[in-house]
């Protein structure tokens, strides 16, 4: 396993990225999965307008999408912060240090929007639990396994699935995919029973995902 060190991360527009840069990608892309879905990717990119790129001498480690908007949220008066996380690949020698989370957060932080203590409602697709770990730890995130969505919380997912362009179930909160798979990962990951539970309606074969939504550093009233 390799370190951080001599690692060098910048931040482009997702528009504006060479045929050298793409090409790299898409090279991490399949490092990183089976049966990778090239198109998903790139569709990505014309929703999503920051990519995060980690390089290590002339070889991408890392890369992840994201972009930060200000947007109305069903039932709050004010406009909110929204971070919509894209999807992340890291070599599979660099993983476990810490390069995902600080890919995401250096391509949402791009917009500029992002400010201390400012609430913000984070949200992603996740593809398996193991990806879905961290962000679910918070006690208001949604989905959670046995925990019903509220009228809100389903008027919320559907309002992040117009920023992303996707079609959701509210009732779930699984993203219903194009009939083929995304990609699946090249790693092994321990699931819990109750992990595995909330992501039993998600059809990876169908290209599907689970939408996660969470708040940061707290919730709204009555959330």
């Amino acid at each position: 396993m390799e370190n951080q060190d001599h690692i060098h991360i910048r931040v482009l527009k997702t528009k504006e990225l060479s045929k050298d840069e793409l090409a790299l990608i898409h090279e991490l892309f399949e490092h990183a999965y089976h049966q990778v879905n090239h198109s998903y990717l790139e569709k990505s990119f014309s929703i999503l307008h920051y990519i995060a790129l980690a390089m290590k001498d002339n070889e991408l480690v890392g890369f992840a999408v994201a972009d930060t908007i200000k947007t109305s949220i069903p039932r709050l008066t004010n406009p909110q912060i929204v971070m919509l996380a894209g999807i992340c690949c890291v070599n599979s020698n660099y993983r476990r240090l810490g390069l995902f989370t600080r890919l995401e957060l250096e391509a949402a932080n791009a917009s500029k929007l992002l400010e201390p203590d400012a609430r913000v409602l984070a949200c992603g697709r996740m593809a398996h639990p193991a990806s879905f770990r961290i962000m679910s730890q918070s006690p208001v995130t949604i989905p959670k396994y046995g925990v019903p969505l509220s009228d809100w919380h389903k008027e919320v997912g559907l309002k992040i699935a117009e920023l992303y362009e996707i079609k959701i179930d509210p009732e779930t909160l699984v993203v219903i995919g194009k009939g083929t798979p995304i990609g699946y990962p090249k790693m092994t990951y321990d699931t819990t029973e109750e992990e595995k539970l909330l992501f039993k309606n998600v059809n990876r074969d169908r290209g599907d995902s689970l939408l996660g939504i969470t708040w940061i550093p707290n919730a709204p009233e009555d959330w």
